[in-house]
């Protein structure tokens, strides 16, 4: 299936839903928190929201069934795919003069610049209701770039083996290092800049932007978004997933500040836990959730979802993933875009919050 048919397919099901709901696109925009005007390309297929968020409110506010919530999250997974596989082809060569682009936010709201420094989500779950100020955020970052990894051409963040070659991985593994599962939950993070030079908390995909603004570092707790899907016509076992630490050290002497980093949820997923302050870190599956081995394809991928907790060290880590296809087996390495994951405990550090509907970052702890 090529990259229209999933982007069609999801708008498809995305706009039955509409349909079914008697809801006009002006109503159910107003509900979804976004523009007619998105809401329109959505649905005719003209946009994937970067965010699963997004697509999971327009889902409850048109009445989808459990099963049609399952089956709509994976049609998001595959059309988001498409889009950024069609983003990446369409970016120019390296050394290429490209004038910068400074997107508006999705609901029309113009981009201001914000203070130049943060880093990933957050410790406490007290979920704060924080307004939405996409205005603060001068950069839109798209969070789940997908990573073609694996291709056996000496790219040290991917590696295959296979008796006497190497071998190109039949999947692909895209990253979101902002995978909450609570529209509302919390994000905690250090800042090395004072409070008046912080710009004020924001939700869903603006997140990335204001946390690359702020060059901040997760606080306490991060949750990793990993989803693998294949390339090809034949299944890939996954069969297993270890942490792996590349740097550790002392949490650093900067701010912590509370935001919310409002991804969407309802789907159940494969999540796993981590203690990175642990000698050897290992990933253990949450409650209720079963552990590896799992199948992917093409039409069938999977997301796996890691909770990395620090509390007395700054973390810099990575995630192996092992595989298996039709006698072939490798090891992809995932990061964070080229980079690795960040966690750091924020233990002792000066905490600030921003009031719903304030003005300014008050000291909290």
């Amino acid at each position: 299936m090529g990259a229209a048919e999933e982007i069609a397919e999801f708008a498809t099901l995305l706009g039955e839903l509409k349909q079914r709901s008697g809801l006009s696109y002006e109503a159910l925009a107003k509900r979804a928190h976004m523009s007619t005007s998105t809401l329109h390309r959505y649905c005719r297929g003209d946009g994937v929201p970067a965010d699963y968020a997004v697509v999971s409110r327009m889902a409850r506010l048109c009445g989808a069934t459990p099963e049609e919530l399952v089956e709509l999250h994976r049609r998001w997974v595959l059309a988001d795919a498409a889009r950024e596989r069609g983003r990446r082809a369409a970016a120019p060569a390296p050394g290429a003069s490209v004038a910068p682009v400074r997107p508006a936010s999705e609901e029309g709201a113009p981009s201001v610049p914000v203070p130049a420094s943060v880093e990933a989500p957050s410790h406490r779950p007290r979920r704060k209701s924080w307004p939405l100020i996409a205005a603060a955020v001068a950069l839109v970052v798209t969070v789940a770039t997908a990573l073609t990894l694996n291709r056996g051409d000496g790219d040290p963040s991917a590696h295959g083996t296979a008796p006497g070659r190497a071998t190109a991985a039949p999947l692909t593994v895209s990253t979101r290092t902002y995978g909450w599962d609570d529209p509302q939950c919390e994000g905690k993070y250090l800042v090395d800049r004072p409070p008046a030079e912080v710009a004020p908390p924001v939700m869903g995909q603006d997140v990335p932007g204001w946390v690359k603004a702020h060059r901040a570092i997760a606080a306490d707790e991060q949750r990793v978004a990993l989803t693998v899907q294949g390339t090809g016509d034949e299944a890939v076992v996954i069969e297993s997933m270890h942490v792996g630490v590349a740097d550790s050290g002392p949490p650093p002497a900067w701010n912590a500040y509370l935001g919310s980093s409002g991804c969407g949820g309802g789907v159940e997923t494969r999540s796993f836990d981590t203690n990175l302050d642990a000698p050897h870190p290992v990933l253990s599956p949450k409650a209720g959730q079963r552990g590896f081995p799992y199948k992917v394809s093409r039409t069938d991928p999977e997301v796996l979802y890691i909770t990395a907790h620090a509390d007395t060290h700054d973390v810099r880590w990575y995630v192996d993933l092992q595989w298996n296809s039709a006698g072939r087996q490798g090891t992809i390495r995932v990061n964070d875009h080229g980079e690795t994951f960040r966690t750091s405990g924020s233990r002792g550090r000066p905490v600030y919050e921003f009031l719903v509907g304030g003005t300014h970052w008050y000291r909290d702890a």
